[in-house]
């Protein structure tokens, strides 16, 4: 029995096999089609290329530490136009600063109309210690070549999770990703309106507020609300973004969503206001701003903030062992060294730069550990947002951008 069952088999392995060998043998002797030949695969290339290789066609200067710099495509590169994006994601800028390869997030702050004409707008302020930031404002010229991402981010508004009313508090440079969003709801694609509250410390640092001023006058979908802390001007409030002046503004009828963007002070300021409103917690966004946090300043620390430790990064099956002081992060650590570890949102959120901790402590701030539970069940930690409080050893994808 069991050697007829074997027999059936053979056989019917043998028919499989010479009808495939049938089937080849008629086939066409032309060249098989690149996959990109193919518009499906073609479309999602341009919508999400693995890199973008962008040259700067203006720099408009707001400040002296406070720029716009404009970015075309590069077609001797081979990016013929810009990939598409929703109002308020973001771009991960690959450059060069002393020999290191080095990766920031910038918020577009240009719509997405102006991709399609070919312009992505960044708007960057200068930080105190920002290595990326300073080195852009200071040395970045028209005709420099960039490599950039695809744009990134879900900071974004989506109609069958936020209201149709968007209540957005930005502080400071904050300002670009609803400077993208005010144009978006101008240009008509998209469908929203915006009530922005804008806290600048006096009117002149309010970058944008006249531009977007000036489609609030032409477009009732679109309110601007400067909210000053250090000067009284007519028209404007003073002090902070409260409870109170969100009420006072806000739809009284109707659910509205909550859209912030600034730095992480700002954040526990507003958060402690929203709390006061009662709103559902899906309506209530942040968008992710880098690495502005500091151990040290979270309550739940409880290491040696003086510490100087090793870090030792297994990569790609090299191993290299670096310094790392308690202030810092894996991350920033590993790219003082020259190691180029793959990183994107720098916040905590998107896992790009997600490591495995092998051996050693690191403490997470709470309030940007955006780990899946599957990583904190597997031992696997953000470096962007790990500071070491002991010895550490990790092991990093070597997935660089570009």
């Amino acid at each position: 029995m069991k050697s007829n069952i074997r027999k059936l088999k053979r056989l019917a392995l043998i028919k499989l096999v010479s009808g495939r060998l049938k089937a080849i043998k008629a086939g066409a002797e032309t060249p098989v089609k690149d996959l990109y030949d193919y518009l499906p695969n073609r479309l999602a290339r341009e919508l999400h290329p693995h890199a973008q290789f962008l040259v700067v066609k203006e720099i408009v200067e707001h400040s002296p530490d406070f720029k716009s710099v404009l970015l075309a495509p590069d077609p001797s590169m081979g990016t013929e136009r810009l990939a598409w994006f929703d109002a308020g994601q973001y771009l991960v800028l690959n450059i060069e600063v002393d020999g290191r390869r080095i990766s920031r997030p910038y918020s577009i702050a240009s719509s997405p109309k102006d991709a399609q004409d070919g312009i992505y707008r960044l708007t960057i302020k200068r930080v105190a210690g920002g290595i990326a930031s300073n080195y852009i404002l200071d040395h970045f010229e028209v005709g420099q070549k960039v490599v950039a991402s695809a744009p990134l981010g879900d900071f974004t508004y989506q109609p069958l999770r936020d209201a149709k009313t968007v209540v957005g508090i930005a502080g400071g440079s904050g300002i670009t990703p609803f400077r993208a969003l005010a144009r978006a709801i101008d240009q008509g694609t998209e469908d929203c309106s915006l009530l922005l509250l804008y806290g600048s410390r006096t009117l002149s640092d309010a970058v944008f507020s006249d531009e977007i001023a000036e489609i609030a006058r032409r477009n009732p979908k679109v309110k601007l609300v400067n909210v000053l802390s250090e000067e009284e001007r007519e028209g404007c409030e003073h002090g902070f973004v409260t409870a109170d002046i969100i009420s006072r503004y806000a739809p009284k009828s109707e659910p509205y969503s909550v859209f912030m963007c600034g730095p992480q002070a700002l954040y526990r300021f507003a958060d402690q206001e929203i709390a006061k409103l009662g709103l559902r917690r899906k309506f209530v966004r942040h968008e992710l701003f880098g690495e502005y946090f500091h151990p040290e300043r979270d309550p739940a620390y409880h290491g040696d903030i003086q510490g100087q430790y090793q870090l030792t990064v297994r990569m790609n099956g090299v191993s290299h062992t670096v310094a790392c002081r308690a202030d810092t992060s894996l991350l920033r650590a590993m790219e003082d060294a020259g190691l180029n570890p793959p990183s994107d949102c720098r916040s905590g959120r998107c896992g790009w730069c997600h490591a495995q901790l092998l051996a050693g402590e690191v403490f997470i701030p709470a309030e940007v550990d955006g780990r899946r539970m599957a990583d904190k069940d597997f031992g696997y930690v953000h470096p962007c947002c790990a500071f070491p409080l002991s010895d550490v050893s990790i092991d990093v994808p070597n997935i660089p951008m570009g």
